[in-house]
């Protein structure tokens, strides 16, 4: 028994999720297969008994008994991993772990007073909020509410919020609304020590507007930090005095006007409006790249969803690489159009960008390249879970 256990443990078809084919090119899932993929998409975990007695009947591929399931299973609490899984990696909050807030310049946020925990938790309750009730995804930008216990509360100098317990707030602030406006997104675009309207404006503009982040030229100097006994200098004359390099303009003339809109924020996510170093009053104007000039983090805010189907394309783009488990490429990107043209007629709500997903052909399907052993045969071509 111990070497039959053995040998199932290190099976590849018991560590990974494998799927069947012979021959090669494009081969159609099994019903039994595509359980599989959906739950693991869904749930980050096996079919439960009513998925798979429809995968048995064989009826999963049809459009109607897949919406249903789709449906219900975003519905069940185990599509909380979407937030998890899904969204946390989509926003690069791993990050958040290795900035410990500098003890000299945030006192009121470091040690037992680290807000990270919560920022986590309010950022993952939002998420939550928006997804598993299936609102537009647009929301995730210009939602007007939030969850807060009075800790972060008052970390966000809100103060009509009491006891431990996470409740939904609706914000007088309009610059808290939305992604932006959310401490742990501050603050995982930040230094321990400082903002960096560099970091926040490459942030926005890979994750939020889903263009690649440009590739820094070699032997980029860093930036100066202002010298004792010299007048001190804001942050960003000195990135102006940074990139009046040709060759350092190229990008920050991109990214730096989408961060410095976000500079009223703190690294650790509260509002401020006079500048640390300079105590004058901050400047967050810009003018973006198509012209629209900015003067705050609600101008910012109002300027991307102007165009909602850029936002809403990033979004579908990583939403169908945690579903198929790899990196998506030119190939898949006219079904990305076109999930997201076709959810524009449902207001972008979030089931029917799953749904145009797991109607796909790439999820509905598998390339198979020259396989020709059986699906138990170690060579099988297998699928890790996402």
């Amino acid at each position: 028994m111990r070497d039959a256990l053995s040998a199932v443990l290190a099976s590849p078809s018991f560590i990974y999720r494998a799927e069947s084919g012979q021959g090669s090119g494009s081969v159609a899932l099994s019903d039994l297969e595509l359980a599989s993929r959906l739950s693991f998409f869904l749930w980050s975990s096996v079919p439960d008994d009513e998925l798979l007695k429809v995968a048995e009947q064989q009826r999963l591929h049809e459009p109607r008994v897949l919406a249903d399931q789709v449906e219900r299973m975003l519905a069940d609490d185990r599509a909380k991993s979407l937030v998890d899984d899904f969204a946390f990696q989509w926003l690069g909050l791993e990050k958040l772990d290795t900035i410990v807030p500098d003890r000299a310049q945030f006192p009121q946020a470091s040690g037992l007073l680290d807000p990270r925990n919560m920022l986590k938790e309010e950022l993952g309750l939002f998420i939550d909020s928006v997804l598993r009730s299936d609102q537009s995804v647009l929301k995730l930008m210009t939602a007007n509410y939030t969850f807060l216990n009075e800790r972060l509360a008052m970390h966000y100098g809100i103060e009509n919020v009491k006891g431990a317990s996470f409740r939904k707030v609706k914000l007088e602030d309009e610059a808290r609304y939305g992604l932006l406006g959310k401490g742990a997104i501050e603050m995982l675009t930040a230094y321990p020590n400082r903002t960096s309207p560099v970091l926040r404006g490459a942030w926005i503009l890979e994750t939020i507007l889903g263009a690649k982040r440009p590739v820094p030229p070699p032997l980029v100097p860093t930036l100066q930090d202002n010298k004792r006994g010299e007048a001190p200098k804001t942050l960003r004359v000195r990135l102006e005095e940074h990139r009046k390099n040709p060759t350092c303009f190229a990008c920050h003339g991109v990214m730096d006007p989408l961060g410095f809109a976000l500079e009223n924020f703190s690294a650790v996510g509260q509002y401020r409006s006079e500048d640390p170093d300079t105590h004058t009053p901050i400047d967050a104007t810009g003018v973006l790249p198509d012209g629209t000039k900015v003067e705050n983090a609600n101008d910012l805010r109002r300027a991307l969803s102007s165009h909602p189907e850029q936002f809403v394309r990033a979004f579908t783009e990583n939403l169908m690489t945690f579903a198929l488990g790899r990196q998506t490429d030119w190939r898949d990107m006219p079904m990305v159009r076109a999930i997201v043209r076709d959810a524009a007629k449902d207001n972008y709500r979030f089931e029917s960008l799953v749904l145009g997903i797991v109607s796909s052909d790439q999820f509905m399907k598998r390339e198979v390249e020259g396989i020709t052993q059986t699906p138990a045969a170690p060579q099988t071509q297998a699928a890790l879970q996402p």
